[in-house]
Order: structure tokens, then C-alpha cells, then sequence
């Protein structure tokens, strides 16, 4: 794994703000990717890229203030139980990688993050810690994957950059060619799960059916994870052939908890988020290439 350069820490060192008792920014910098803000505010820590926020932690507690959607990437579990080697592209604020850490100590999961200073913003202020069940490499995601050689249970997308639009997901992560590249590193019980700042109806439903479309073209089976507190839907993909309902997948979460393989305490609760049915506006959606990939552009648009 590569360090931060030495520029890239001394501009950060350079750029920290003093904390004061009533909160507000805490640290400030711009990296060759986002412009990068800590932030405190009544007791909940939010890391902000180019003004969208990416991350939320409680100061008190940090496996707790986090967005909900973070917590549709457990739902890999139900359709994989066996949960060993996981792979995360992007890092932001590592709410998913704290979580994994405390609630699955043995599972191993590697992120890949292309900004070394998201990294030490993670590392200094959101208690992202490496350790043999943790490992960051700063690369790009597409190229890590297309260099591996190693196959995972799960693969999960939380890669955002900013447009005209506000926070979209960058081109090369989103085609039909890298669904099947990411296909290839998974598992036969492996599972891609994908978070989509989108929603159903509106001026962001272009982009989750155009990514529902296009992992589709790649991935048998689809399923829809709508966050309650965001305009955040997290994609699950699988290669079974065989559809799941939402019976057997209680059934599975039942038998998880009763083991105690999983103790996240809303894991039942975010089930019931769970939809089979494709968007409304699939059948107009584009299927994103690597030749044409309008993901700014979608955003744009209303169905």
C-alpha cells in the first residue's frame, strides 16, 4: 500500500483549523480531486467533498450518526453468508469500514481510494484504522480490479466525484464493461453492491435507472435498497439465476441473527427497504459504455 505524499500531509497539517467548543470546520483542504471539509456540528462529525456531504459519525459514538444507506451494504450477507474477503472502492469517511471492523472482526476488507488526502482525513478524523482485516490502496478502482487476480465475496461501490449537477459517479465506474470486469472478481456466491445517489421520480431517476439497466445487462438478478434518510438507493447485484423474494431473504436475516453472525442492530429493519421490482423508467434508461456514458447528463433529465 502507498502513503500520502509529503506534500499532501504537510498541506493538510497546514490547512487544520482550530476546534473550538461551539464546532464548525475542523479541517480544510483541497486535493487534486475535491475540495475536502471536516465539519462539527452538535455533536456529529460530516465530511463534505465540493459541498455535497459524503459522511456522518457521531463524536460520542462513531459506529453510530452515519447515514442509513451505509447500512444496505450489509445486506450482502443475505445472500452470501459466507462473508470472507471483501473488497469497498471508495473510502470517504469509512463508515462501512468501522462497521465491518467492529461487527465482522474476521471478514477481510480492502478499499481502494484514488485521494491520498481522503485517506488521512479518514485516518485523523473518522477513526479508520488499517490492520490485518483492513487495507486502503490508493489506486484507481478500475485499474486495481483490472490488475487483481483476486476473487471476492462481495464488491461494494461508493465512489463519488462532483459535476454540474452535484455528486455523480465517475464514468469508468459505471459501464457495461466494468460491471463485467467487477463480475469476473466475484465469487459464485459473490454480490455488488452499489450506492446510487438517485431516486424513483425526478430529475435523479435517470441515473438509478440507468445504472440498474446497465448492471442488469451484466448481473441476473437486481434488487433495489431505498435509504430512508437520503436520496441514497443501494443496487445489489448477484449471478444467481434464481430471483430471491422477500420471504426466503426474512428467512435468511432470522436465521443470522439467531446465530448472532450478524448483531447490527437494524439489520431486520433494513430489509423491509427491500425492492424487486424494477424502476418505472428502466425501459427508457440508457445502458452505459465505456463509448457513451452520460452520467452527468442523465442527471439532467426527468424521464
Amino acid at each position: 500500500m502507498r502513503r500520502p505524499s509529503e506534500w499532501v500531509l504537510a498541506v493538510a497539517a497546514g490547512l487544520v483549523l482550530a476546534h473550538t467548543a461551539c464546532g464548525g470546520t475542523v479541517f480544510e483542504a483541497t486535493s487534486p480531486y475535491h475540495h475536502i471539509r471536516v465539519i462539527d456540528e452538535r455533536g456529529v462529525r460530516t465530511l463534505s467533498f465540493d459541498g455535497s456531504m459524503e459522511t456522518r459519525m457521531s463524536l460520542a459514538d462513531p459506529l453510530q450518526g452515519h447515514f442509513q444507506y451505509t447500512e444496505y451494504f450489509h445486506m450482502a450477507w443475505l445472500w452470501n453468508d459466507s462473508l470472507a474477503q471483501v473488497l469497498m472502492i471508495g473510502l470517504g469517511g469509512g463508515s462501512t469500514q468501522r462497521a465491518f471492523q467492529h461487527y465482522y472482526p474476521d471478514v477481510m476488507i480492502e478499499t481502494v481510494e484514488i485521494d491520498p488526502s481522503v485517506l488521512h482525513v479518514a485516518r485523523e478524523y473518522f477513526h479508520v484504522k488499517e490492520s490485518p482485516t483492513l487495507k486502503v490502496h490508493l489506486e484507481d478502482g478500475r485499474v486495481y480490479l483490472r490488475r487483481s487476480q483476486k476473487k471476492y465475496d462481495a464488491i461494494f461501490m461508493d465512489a463519488y466525484t462532483e459535476g454540474r449537477y452535484g455528486s455523480f459517479i465517475p464514468h469508468h465506474l459505471v459501464t457495461k464493461e466494468f460491471f463485467t470486469l467487477a463480475s469476473q472478481h466475484l465469487t459464485t456466491n459473490g454480490v455488488l453492491a452499489y450506492n446510487v445517489i438517485g431516486s424513483f421520480q425526478g430529475p435523479r431517476a435517470g441515473i438509478l435507472c440507468s445504472v440498474y439497466k446497465t448492471m442488469k445487462s451484466v448481473l441476473p438478478q437486481v434488487y433495489l435498497f431505498p435509504s430512508g434518510d437520503s436520496e441514497n438507493v443501494v443496487l445489489i447485484g448477484t449471478k444467481s439465476a434464481q430471483r430471491s423474494a422477500f420471504n426466503s431473504l426474512h428467512q435468511r436475516a432470522s436465521s443470522l441473527l439467531t446465530r448472532k453472525r450478524i448483531t447490527l442492530p437494524n439489520f431486520r429493519t433494513r430489509l423491509y427497504s427491500f425492492r424487486v421490482e424494477p424502476p418505472s423508467c428502466v425501459n427508457q434508461a440508457t445502458i452505459f459504455t465505456d463509448d457513451f456514458a452520460p452520467v452527468d447528463g442523465v442527471l439532467g433529465t426527468v424521464p
